[in-house]
C-alpha cells in the first residue's frame, strides 16, 4: 500500500443485546501515524479526529498553559489559508468541528457529511505540517486564553477549588499543573514558544488519527495515503515526567470566597489509572464510584447521607481511568441547609466506614454493574463518543486490546475486587480534602 505498512488488526466491537457490531481496523502507517477506522454505516456521517501524544503534563517548567495555547493557535492558518478559514471552510460544508486538551493529550475533530472526509483529511494534514503564526495573531489569542481563564476558572469558585486540590494532590507530577495554565505564566507565553511546542511534538509519528462512521477501512486508507503519507516523521522528546514520591500526610483545602451560595466538600484520592493489560483494578474503581455516588436513591452514599441522616441534598463519586500516569478518584456532598461542614465530613467519613465493615449489598451491586455495562453500550452507539474513546485511550498509551476488552472487563468485575479497591481508596496519605464556603460559614465552621 505505498506509504502503508500494513498492521491491520479488525475486529468486531459488539454492543450486546442484539446490537449491531461496529468493525474497526487500525494499522500504522510509515511515517508512523497510527490510524482506527470505526465502521458505522447507520447514517451518512463521519467524524474525523487527530489526537497528538501531547499534553498539558508534557511543557517545560514554567511554561504552563503552552499545549492548550497551541490548540488556539492551530486555527491561525498556514501558508495557504489565512486565520480562522479552517473552521469557516468546515461550516460551510455543513460540518462543526472543535479541539481540546487535556494532561496527556490534544485532539482535534470535525464531524461532517461523509462525502466530505477527504476535505477534512486535507485541512488536518495542512496545519500538521504548514501552521503559520503572524505576531499579532498570537498576541491577540493570547489575550483570549487568559479572558478564558478567567470566566471558565476564576469566575468560579467550584473551579478555583478544584485547581487547588489538584495543587494539592500532587506533589511533584505536573497533573496539578492546571491545563490552561497559571495566569502570570500563560501572560509570558511567546509566538516563539508555541512555535517550539509544535515542531517538537506535532509529526504524524506523535499522532492518531480516528475515522468513524459511513466509511470503509480501504477509503480511509487510501486517502490517510494521499494527504498525511507525505509528511515525514520527524524525532519526538521522550515522555520523562517526573513521578509522585510517597504521600504520607493527609492534606486539607479551605477555600472562602463571597460568591458561594452553596457550599461544598470534596474528596480526592490518588489511585492507578487503566493500565495496559492490567485493567482488573481500574475497572473495580469505576464500579466502586458507581456504588458509592451513582443515583441518590440507590447510591450508597446517597442512602446514607440524602436519605437516612439527611446531612447533605446532594453527593457523588466519580473515577476517570484514562492518564497516562496517574488517575483521581473522587467524592463529594453539599451539606444539608443548618448542616456544618465538620458534621457534613465526619458523616461522610461514617458512611464510608460503614461501607468497608458490610461490604457489597448483592442487589445493588448487579444492578450498579447492570448500569454501567449499560453506559459503555449506549456511549459506542455515538460515532463521536465512540472515536473519542479510542483516541483518548490511545493517547494514553492502552492498547487496541484494552480498548475493545475494556467492556469484558467491567462485567468481569467481583464484589471482592471492588471491596479490595476501597480499602486501598481510604489510605489517607493519598487524600485531599476540600471545603468550599463563603467567609461567613468560614467563621462559624471555625
Amino acid at each position: 500500500m505505498g506509504m502503508i505498512r500494513a498492521i491491520a488488526l479488525v475486529a468486531a466491537v459488539g454492543l450486546a443485546g442484539g446490537a449491531a457490531a461496529q468493525p474497526v481496523t487500525t494499522f500504522r502507517m510509515d511515517n508512523g501515524l497510527d490510524v482506527v477506522v470505526i465502521e458505522d454505516h447507520r447514517a451518512p456521517v463521519v467524524v474525523h479526529m487527530v489526537w497528538y501524544r501531547v499534553g498539558a503534563a508534557d511543557e517545560a517548567p514554567g511554561k504552563s498553559g503552552i499545549a492548550h495555547f497551541l490548540e488556539h493557535l492551530m486555527f491561525k492558518g498556514t501558508e495557504t489559508r489565512p486565520p480562522g478559514a479552517f473552521s469557516a471552510i468546515v461550516e460551510a460544508n455543513g460540518g462543526n468541528d472543535n479541539a481540546f486538551t487535556s494532561w496527556d493529550y490534544t485532539g482535534y475533530f470535525q464531524r461532517v457529511a461523509a462525502d466530505r472526509l477527504e476535505l477534512m483529511m486535507e485541512l488536518e494534514a495542512d496545519r500538521m505540517a504548514n501552521l503559520r503564526l503572524p505576531e499579532a495573531e498570537v498576541l491577540t489569542e493570547r489575550d483570549v486564553v487568559l479572558e478564558e481563564r478567567g470566566q471558565v476558572v476564576e469566575s468560579r469558585p467550584g473551579s478555583v477549588l478544584g485547581e487547588q486540590l489538584r495543587a494539592a494532590q500532587f506533589l511533584n507530577h505536573p497533573y496539578g499543573i492546571p491545563i490552561i495554565g497559571w495566569r502570570h505564566e500563560i501572560a509570558a507565553l511567546t509566538r516563539a514558544d508555541a512555535l517550539a511546542f509544535y515542531e517538537a511534538h506535532y509529526a504524524p509519528n506523535n499522532a492518531i488519527l480516528v475515522v468513524a462512521g459511513d466509511v470503509t477501512a480501504g477509503q480511509v486508507r487510501a486517502l490517510a495515503e494521499r494527504h498525511y503519507g507525505p509528511i515525514g516523521a520527524r524525532v519526538v522528546p521522550a515522555r520523562l515526567r517526573p513521578q509522585e514520591p510517597p504521600q504520607p500526610a493527609e492534606r486539607r483545602v479551605i477555600l472562602r470566597d463571597a460568591r458561594v451560595a452553596q457550599p461544598y466538600i470534596a474528596r480526592q484520592y490518588l489511585v492507578p489509572p487503566r493500565r495496559p493489560g492490567e485493567q482488573a483494578e481500574a475497572a473495580a474503581l469505576t464500579v466502586l464510584a458507581s456504588l458509592l455516588g451513582g443515583t441518590g436513591a440507590t447510591s450508597v452514599l446517597g442512602r446514607a447521607l440524602e436519605f437516612d441522616s439527611r446531612v447533605a441534598i446532594y453527593t457523588d463519586a466519580s473515577y476517570r481511568g484514562v492518564a497516562v500516569d496517574s488517575a483521581v478518584f473522587t467524592i463529594g456532598l453539599v451539606p444539608a441547609e443548618g448542616v456544618g461542614m465538620a458534621e457534613a465530613e465526619a458523616a461522610l467519613d461514617a458512611a464510608l466506614a460503614r461501607f468497608l465493615a458490610e461490604g457489597v449489598d448483592p442487589g445493588q451491586f448487579a444492578r450498579v454493574q447492570a448500569r454501567v455495562r449499560a453506559s459503555e453500550i449506549y456511549a459506542r452507539d455515538d460515532v463521536q463518543a465512540t472515536a473519542r474513546e479510542w483516541g483518548e485511550a490511545l493517547s494514553a498509551g492502552l492498547g487496541v486490546e484494552d480498548v475493545q476488552g475494556w467492556p469484558a472487563t467491567l462485567q468481569a468485575v467481583t464484589p471482592e475486587e471492588v471491596m479490595a479497591a476501597a480499602r486501598r481508596l481510604v489510605d489517607p496519605g493519598s487524600r485531599v480534602t476540600g471545603w468550599l464556603m463563603a467567609p461567613e460559614a468560614a467563621e462559624a465552621a471555625e
